[in-house]
């Protein structure tokens, strides 16, 4: 498994997980859980830049994986 293949899957369950607690933060009532899963939510969606912004440095730096993005 390629480094660029690990880091797409590492990206996608990035996204699931920033997703889902999104989801999580709309479908409770509970003002102090909707709190916390917005927080959540937000570091993912952190984590999730940070992810993107390596997957787009690997593509920079290896032009042999362009082709298969």
């Amino acid at each position: 498994m390629t480094v660029q293949t690990q880091i797409q899957q590492a990206l996608s369950a990035a996204q699931s997980v920033e997703a889902s607690l999104t989801q999580f933060g709309l479908e409770t009532q509970n003002e102090q859980a909707k709190q916390q899963f917005q927080q959540l939510s937000q570091q993912q969606k952190t984590i999730v830049q940070q992810l993107q912004a390596r997957y787009d440095q690997v593509l920079e730096e290896e032009p042999q994986f362009k082709q298969n993005k």
